[in-house]
């Protein structure tokens, strides 16, 4: 069911977050603790903004396992951000593994990755396409439900070319689930939904923690106190208070430090918006 790590802060190597934690997320691509399958060995992607050079993010994505991927860890450890996004994927749906299905995926300066899977997508893709607008349809490259949710979601927005305010993506979020709701009420599908979605514009982060069925629980997600990420002597990450300008907030789906006081779960079917001033509004879903 994959699993995926996000920052927002000041900027740090990706290394930092990626390798160096004793649950990284690159131990998550073989050894994920709270799911299952441990094994999400299908490919991972990486995106990442340089506002220096574009408002446009940086994207690396591969169909390799991501824990022997020489080209991850070299550009992982030279390479720094205030924001990023990075994803380890186990393909659902029978979807084949190639580099266009790998989280995140991206349009002007959006970027969008996924935890879990559409229940019913492959009787529901023909309706949502239908749904879309032409140009949302034509730029589709793959075959994964989190891209074409990822469109229905663009079309709710006024210009996603030039990005989004973070409550127009909140709005266009909801209006979202609300169709997909809508599609498995009227096509009888009784497969669950598992929605951990995150979408950033460089700037703000938006996270849904989301079930379908709100009696069952939803997948695992987490978000870092507010703190500064450092490497301590022992070569491993910590979170520690500082001043507000030198703060990062985490998202992940597993806690990535063992000091359990430094994460809080995301409730379930919840969203959280975390905007540039690193504060953390959560907010529940209404009931759809």
């Amino acid at each position: 069911m994959c699993r995926f790590a996000a920052y927002i802060g000041e900027p740090i190597l990706l290394d930092e977050l990626l390798y160096r934690p004793k649950n990284s997320l690159i131990l998550q691509s073989y050894k994920a603790k709270e799911r299952e399958e441990p094994l999400n060995g299908d490919g991972f992607g990486l995106g990442w903004y340089a506002p220096d050079v574009s408002t446009e993010p940086v994207v690396f994505r591969s169909i390799t396992p991501a824990w022997s991927n020489l080209n991850l860890q070299n550009i992982a450890k030279k390479t720094a951000s205030g924001c990023f996004f990075a994803h380890v994927r186990a393909a659902t749906h029978n979807n084949p593994v190639l580099e266009v299905n790998c989280h995140p995926f991206t349009f002007g300066s959006l970027l969008w990755m996924h935890n879990g899977h559409v229940g019913g997508f492959p009787f529901l893709k023909r309706k949502i396409v239908n749904l879309m607008s032409e140009e949302r349809y034509m730029g589709i490259q793959g075959s994964t439900d989190t891209e074409h949710v990822f469109s229905l979601f663009l079309d709710r927005l006024s210009n996603p070319t030039e990005g989004a305010h973070p409550f127009e993506m909140k709005s266009a979020l909801l209006e979202t689930l609300a169709i997909l709701k809508k599609l498995s009420v009227d096509n009888k599908i009784t497969e669950n939904s598992y929605l951990n979605i995150c979408v950033t514009n460089g700037s703000e982060i938006l996270v849904l923690r989301h079930v379908s069925n709100p009696s069952k629980k939803p997948h695992s997600l987490y978000w870092s106190q507010e703190g500064k990420y450092v490497v301590g002597a022992d070569g491993q990450p910590a979170l520690i208070d500082t001043v507000s300008s030198d703060r990062g907030i985490i998202v992940s789906s597993e806690r990535l430090t063992e000091r359990e006081k430094d994460w809080n779960a995301v409730p379930p079917n919840h969203m959280a918006l975390i905007d540039h001033n690193l504060s953390v509004e959560l907010e529940p879903v209404p009931a759809l």
